[in-house]
């Protein structure tokens, strides 16, 4: 027996609308804490989301807020606080240390359709600064993408910190018509305004980083004094790296940053954790600029502990597979030292930590004791929190007895967690915790700000595959992959569906039980829909992902098939 499927055009357009209205979470940030005069506790949570606008064609940014009582150890009353309100011009923002003001890197465009960069600071109810940043010409553009951009304030609260483009001599060409003779005077006044430009170098080609990153060729660090407005450009980078990723030292005396190298070339930094790069450090005292890390590996997303004594960042082996198990290692910043806390991991049988597989660590990952760290990661077809105690190297599971589904971390700050949470069948949900002491971890109670609706249209369910004898790896044997299923619910036992088998892209990626639109929409259309992690995905061991090279288009594609050959469908 077949089932009917949606095939009226305009049927599916309505699908496709009404399921492209549940909203993304994209970030989260915990105000300060407030104490009643009854000593009751209390603190807003500032989150940002984002939507298809179909009729706009356009994705929105929105912001909610939530207040939250507590007593440190547990969410006592939660409510949103006010409706939703849109998002415009904003490309970065961050709040200062103290929670009493907020930076905002904002993107506007003129009459003549010019667009500007200002970097805003407001303070309570009213913007205190507003800086016209293209106006100073210190710099390019701004960079807000999570790869290289920051904004960082000094623990002082006087500084702001933040990656740019390198500013370029103007250019122009030989043949262009020269202005008529002014006289000495105001020649030399406009020479003294106006920088000379470089003659036949209009069209000079600059390599940039390639896909999400164009344009973007060389970054700069930019101290913005917020007292004098004045932007300094830090002079001290190595001309054979870019920087990005960086924050304030303790004392607010120098500068942290990861910088990649330039070499072999840019393209191809996006989703490649696989770059050599390291850590450095710029000391604005002296001028000098220090390597804190091994340059001889690639690592990413540095983060510094709250009592600012520790930097735990990312490690993985440079020009290897382009994204890969990963090393969680940790810088002392008194005592010089680096150690790793988290191994990479071959493989582990199921029920077992499988390593860390993250292109980020959240911007807040630090507990208030300043030893543990709390970062997600996918673990098989899961996307889990874990929590890291970096003295001992212990890892342990704050979503193992929740629901099942992917959970995201947004935040984390005084051990209240932000998190975001979906399935298949449950678009994405916001979640809040407190991290329990360390050892109790397991006893983590999750509360839920903001309900999404299971769609009961949809079931879903992970299968756990074996390739054949005659398709084992000789060099990776055992391995097996998984599969993520999903089909429609209302439907006779002995329905067979039309399947559509869906391989990840990367090809070291993977495929989680989270919400998803596509599926999601074609499930409702009356389709099986099969999501395929092939051995190679990343989430099963570095065995696994060590699999693959040589085998492209060989070992995956046997994967997808046998994965559609031996699933049990119902019949």
């Amino acid at each position: 027996m077949e089932p009917p499927l949606l095939n009226n055009t305009e049927e599916i357009a309505a699908l496709y609308r009404e399921l492209s209205q549940f909203p993304s979470l994209s970030s989260a940030c915990i105000g300060p804490e407030i104490t009643t005069q009854y000593g009751g506790k209390y603190c807003n949570i500032y989150t940002e989301w984002s939507q298809r606008d179909l009729e706009r064609a356009e994705n929105v940014k929105f912001c909610r807020q939530y207040l939250i009582f507590h007593d440190s150890q547990s969410i006592v009353y939660s409510s949103p606080s006010g409706n939703c309100t849109e998002i415009k011009g904003e490309l970065l923002s961050r709040d200062s240390p103290s929670g009493a003001q907020k930076a905002v890197l904002r993107k506007t465009s003129n009459s003549k359709g010019e667009e500007k960069q200002f970097l805003e600071v407001w303070e309570k109810n009213r913007k205190v600064k507003s800086i016209d940043l293209s106006a100073l010409e210190k710099h390019g553009q701004v960079y807000e993408d999570d790869q290289f951009g920051c904004l960082a304030w000094s623990h002082s609260e006087t500084h702001l910190l933040y990656v740019a483009e390198k500013k370029r001599p103007k250019a122009e060409s030989f043949f262009k018509p020269k202005a008529p003779e002014l006289n000495v005077e105001e020649e030399l006044r406009k020479t003294e305004q106006k920088e000379k430009a470089i003659k036949g170098e209009q069209f000079v080609f600059y390599e940039d980083w390639g896909e999400t990153l164009v344009a973007k060729s060389v970054p700069v660090l930019c101290v913005l004094d917020i007292e004098s407005n004045n932007v300094s450009v830090l002079e001290s980078v190595p001309e054979h790296i870019s920087p990005g990723q960086a924050f304030w030292t303790p004392g607010d005396t120098g500068v942290v940053f990861a910088g990649w190298w330039h070499e072999p070339f840019r393209l191809g930094l996006r989703h490649c954790t696989n770059r050599r790069s390291a850590l450095y450090f710029v000391d604005l005292t002296g001028g000098r600029c220090e390597l804190l890390s091994d340059d001889t590996k690639a690592i990413w997303s540095p983060r510094l502990s709250p009592d600012q004594c520790r930097i735990v960042y990312l490690e993985n082996v440079a020009f290897g597979p382009h994204q890969q198990c990963s090393r969680l290692c940790m810088y002392d910043w008194y005592t010089k030292l680096t150690s790793t806390v988290v191994e990479i991991v071959p493989r582990k049988s199921q029920g077992e930590f499988t390593g860390i597989y993250n292109t980020a660590l959240p911007e807040r990952c630090w507990a208030a004791d300043s030893q543990r760290v709390v970062l997600d990661t996918a673990q098989r077809s899961r996307q889990e929190l874990i929590v890291v105690d970096t003295l001992s190297g212990t890892v342990c599971s704050l979503t193992k007895g929740s629901p099942l589904g992917s959970w995201t971390l947004l935040t984390i700050d005084r051990d209240l967690m932000v998190a975001k949470f979906s399935t298949p069948s449950r678009p994405p949900m916001l979640m809040v915790a407190f991290l329990p002491p360390a050892g109790k971890e397991a006893e983590v109670n999750w509360v839920c700000l903001e309900e999404s609706h299971q769609i009961q249209e949809i079931t879903w369910n992970i299968h756990t595959l074996h390739p054949p004898p005659e398709l084992d790896n000789p060099h990776y044997a055992g391995l097996d992959f998984e599969a993520i299923l999903l089909r429609p619910t209302q439907a006779p036992e002995q329905t067979k569906f039309p399947l559509v088998v869906t391989p990840h892209g990367g090809p070291h990626s993977v495929f989680t039980i989270s919400w998803m639109l596509y599926p999601a929409v074609l499930c409702r259309m009356g389709f099986a829909v099969l999501l395929v992690n092939y051995r190679g995905s990343l989430g099963f061991g570095q065995d696994s992902v060590a699999s693959l090279p040589g085998n492209v288009g060989i070992q995956d594609v046997k994967d997808v098939q046998v994965s559609g050959m031996q699933l049990p469908l119902p019949s």
